[in-house]
């Protein structure tokens, strides 16, 4: 079953580039699926797409339709903060709030009305759990989390996003920082959240790439080269050029 429906979308910033030319792709629900290539492919740009965050940069010209469960997300009657509310997104940097670990996860259900400390205290155990770092920091929910290692404010971040319940999760290169420890737990949690969420990655690297993606969608230049199962993309690209990249002969 398909999550997101692209159509035709096509994508260009006020100083003339063209990030994205013509893109159609069918995202499923309840998978990861990658977005890879080299950098200026137009990734990141399909990313912010899927929650508006278009909407605050300098796009000029725009054209095509994404539907999310049906309906198109482009459409200027969207309700923006309901939407961001069901894709939410994790960046490649992290940044916690200067507040408590606790106080970081239920401050965006606190900002939407939500008062009863027992949903609150779920919504901090259920997140942190799917963010495979509840056995890290259980004991010491009041702590700052800026006092956190890189790695774990990653997954207090991703966490954060989480304790919304959101239905799909957009992650842009979220281990570009982290060591291969930290880097591990955050692709072991993916594992997991595909049980429950549609998942889409911007990887930071092809071999991060090879090792999550269910689907995998291969960009360059703003166009959308090749788009197939990971498995069979990663040994058996059809594309010369999709190949040539994931060898490494360019990028």
């Amino acid at each position: 079953m398909y999550k997101i429906i692209i159509e035709n979308l096509s994508i260009q910033y006020s100083d003339g580039t063209e990030s994205l030319r013509n893109i159609s792709l069918n995202i499923r629900d309840k998978a990861v699926t990658v977005l890879f290539g080299p950098a200026g492919g137009g990734k990141s740009t399909l990313l912010r797409c899927l929650n508006r965050l278009n909407d605050l940069t300098e796009v000029s010209n725009s054209s095509g339709r994404v539907l999310i469960d049906g309906e198109n997300i482009l459409d200027p009657k969207t309700d923006v903060i309901a939407l961001r509310r069901k894709v939410g997104m994790v960046f490649a940097r992290p940044v916690v709030l200067p507040l408590s670990i606790r106080g970081n996860l239920t401050y965006g259900l606190e900002l939407a009305g939500e008062t009863r400390r027992s949903v609150l205290d779920e919504a901090v155990e259920r997140s942190l759990k799917l963010a495979a770092i509840w056995d890290e920091v259980h004991d010491r929910l009041d702590d700052p989390a800026i006092a956190l290692s890189g790695g774990q404010q990653q997954r207090i971040c991703l966490a954060r996003v989480l304790a919304l319940q959101p239905e799909i999760i957009l992650l842009d290169e979220p281990t570009s920082g982290l060591d291969p420890i930290s880097t591990g737990k955050v692709e072991a949690a993916l594992i997991e959240l595909k049980k429950e969420y549609t998942v889409i990655l911007v990887p930071h690297s092809v071999q991060q790439a090879g090792r999550t993606a269910d689907h995998a969608a291969f960009f360059l230049q703003g166009e959308l080269v090749e788009y197939d199962e990971g498995k069979k993309l990663f040994t058996a690209p059809k594309e010369k050029r999709t190949e040539d990249y994931i060898t490494g002969r360019f990028g």
